[in-house]
C-alpha cells in the first residue's frame, strides 16, 4: 500500500463497516476516524487552518490511545473493541452455535472482521511518520519531530497482560481475521457478548458499564463467618448449574464482611460467566430496566445491592418487592439478587410510628406489617454479628500470619503473638470497636510500620 494511499485504505475500512458500525463510534476509533479523514484531505500545500487541525487530531488520538485502557498497543486495543462490541451477531453467537446462525450475518462478520484486522495491523509509527512530514512540510519541524518520537512510543506498545495475550490467540497476527469468525464464535459463547463478556464485575448507571479495577478480594482472604459464606457458596453453585436458588438478604453489625463475602463467591465463579452487576439504592427504581437488560444476554448476573436501607416505604421499595415476589413481572431465570444491609426490617422505624402507629389509619397494624415485608421476600436471611474479643483476636491473627506479621520463626513467638494481640485490643478500642473491617485496618497499620497513637 503506498503511503500517500494509506489514509485513504484506512478510512474505507472504517467506513465499510456494518454489524460492528457502533466501534466507529468509540472514542478511540473515532478520533482515529477524524485523523485519517484530514490526513486524507491535506496535502503538501497546506493552509495554515489545516495544519492546526491536523496538529490537534494527531493529539486528540494520542490522548485516546493513552485513555483507552484495554490493552498497551494498538493491534490489542482493536481486538478488544472487536470482541466487546455489543452487536446482533456477538448476541446471537453468546447464545447458539455458529452453525445454527444466519450465513448472510456471518458473511457480513466475516468481512467487518477483515477490515478490522487491516486496521489493526497498521504500524503507528509509519502513520506518524505521515503525520510529521506533512507538519515538517508546513514548516512546523518542532511538531512534525514530537509526532515522530510519539509514534515510536505508541508502536513500542507494553509488556502484554494475560487478557491481551488470550486476545491473540483468537484474532492471530499477521492472518485474516476474517477467518477467525469460529474462533470468535466459540470465545462469544463461553463469555458472553459485550461488556459482560469482558468484565466480571459491572455497574449500572443508565446502562451497564464496567468496573475496571474491582476489589479483588478472594475466600482465603476472610476469616470467620464460615457458616454464612457456605450458604452463598452453595447457593451460587445451585445458581451457576440453573437449579433453583434464592435471592440473599445478608444483614448484621457494619464492617463484618457482608459485602467482601458477596464480592469474594462471585469472583470464585467469575471463570464460569457469573457476572456481578452493581445497582446503586438511587437506581432501585430502574429496576425492571436493568433486569429487561441482563434478560437479554445469555451470562448469569448476581444483581449487588450493597447497604440496602430505605427511609420509607417509597415507590423504589415498591418496586424492588413487587420483583422479588408478588408482582406481574417475573425474576429473569439468570438474574439473582444479592443484598445487604445494617437493619434487618430495611425500612427505618421510628419510635413515633410505635407510639402512634399509622396515625390516622383504620388499620395501622398493616402499615407497620408493610415496612417489614419487604426482607422477608429474600428466600435466605443469613446474620452477620460483630465478634466477641476471641473471634476478633482470632481474624486479626490470621491476617497477621497472611501477610508474614506474625513469625513463627521468631526468638520468642509467643511474645510476638502477645504483643500483636495487645495492641489489636488497643485498636479496637481507640477506633471503631470489634469487627472484621477493624482487624483489617489494624493489621494494615501494622504492616505500614507506622507506630501505634499509644506508644
Amino acid at each position: 500500500m503506498a503511503d500517500e494511499d494509506l489514509p485513504f485504505s484506512l478510512l474505507a475500512c472504517l467506513e465499510g463497516l456494518t454489524v460492528f458500525s457502533h466501534l466507529k463510534k468509540t472514542r478511540l476509533l473515532k478520533r482515529f476516524r477524524e485523523l485519517l479523514r484530514i490526513l486524507h484531505r491535506v496535502s503538501s500545500e497546506l493552509f495554515s487552518t489545516d495544519v492546526l487541525h491536523l496538529l490537534e487530531e494527531w493529539a486528540g488520538f494520542v490522548r485516546a490511545f493513552h485513555v483507552d485502557s484495554s490493552a498497551s498497543e494498538w493491534y490489542g486495543k482493536v481486538a478488544s473493541l472487536a470482541i466487546g462490541d455489543d452487536n446482533p451477531f456477538t448476541r446471537a453467537a453468546g447464545a447458539r452455535e455458529l452453525k445454527v446462525l444466519d450465513d448472510g450475518l456471518c458473511g457480513a462478520v466475516r468481512m467487518d472482521l477483515h477490515r478490522l484486522g487491516v486496521l489493526a495491523a497498521l504500524d503507528l509509527e509509519v502513520l506518524a511518520g505521515r503525520v510529521a512530514d506533512l507538519l515538517a512540510a508546513a514548516g512546523l519541524e518542532d511538531a512534525g519531530n514530537a509526532a515522530r518520537n510519539e509514534g515510536l512510543y505508541l508502536a513500542a506498545g507494553k509488556k502484554k497482560s494475560p487478557g491481551e495475550k488470550a486476545l491473540f490467540k483468537i484474532f492471530p497476527r499477521e492472518k485474516d481475521w476474517g477467518a477467525a469468525l469460529p474462533a470468535f464464535a466459540g470465545y462469544l459463547r463461553k463469555n458472553g457478548a459485550g461488556l459482560p463478556g469482558r468484565y466480571a464485575t459491572l455497574y449500572w448507571d443508565g446502562r451497564l458499564l464496567p468496573v475496571r479495577h474491582p476489589d479483588t478480594v478472594r475466600l482465603g482472604d476472610l476469616y470467620e463467618y464460615g457458616g454464612q459464606r457456605a450458604a452463598v457458596l452453595a447457593n451460587t453453585e445451585a445458581f451457576v448449574r440453573g437449579r433453583p436458588a434464592n435471592n440473599l438478604l445478608l444483614y448484621g453489625d457494619s464492617g463484618t464482611g457482608k459485602s467482601a463475602t458477596v464480592k469474594a463467591v462471585c469472583g470464585e465463579y467469575a471463570g464460569r460467566g457469573l457476572r456481578l452487576v452493581e445497582l446503586r439504592k438511587k437506581d432501585i427504581l430502574k429496576i425492571s430496566e436493568v433486569m429487561e437488560t441482563l434478560a437479554s444476554r445469555t451470562a448469569r448476573f448476581v444483581l449487588f445491592i450493597d447497604d440496602l436501607s430505605f427511609e420509607e416505604a417509597d415507590s423504589s421499595f415498591t418496586s424492588l418487592k413487587a420483583l422479588l415476589e408478588g408482582g406481574a413481572e417475573a425474576r429473569p431465570r439468570n438474574v439473582i439478587i444479592y443484598a445487604t444491609s445494617n437493619r434487618r426490617h430495611l425500612v427505618k422505624e421510628r419510635l413515633a410510628d410505635r407510639q402512634n402507629p399509622g396515625e390516622g389509619e383504620v388499620r395501622s397494624f398493616d402499615s407497620i406489617q408493610e415496612q417489614f415485608s419487604l426482607s422477608d421476600r429474600f428466600g435466605v436471611t443469613l446474620v452477620f454479628m460483630a465478634p466477641n474479643q476471641e473471634e476478633y483476636l482470632a481474624i486479626a491473627c490470621f491476617l497477621g500470619e497472611k501477610r508474614g506479621l506474625i513469625k513463627p520463626g521468631a526468638a520468642d513467638p509467643e511474645a510476638v503473638r502477645e504483643r500483636f494481640c495487645g495492641n489489636a485490643l488497643r485498636w479496637e478500642k481507640w477506633f471503631n470497636g470489634r469487627s472484621p473491617r477493624t482487624a483489617v485496618q489494624y493489621v494494615d497499620w501494622v504492616e505500614s510500620g507506622a507506630a501505634f497513637p499509644w506508644e
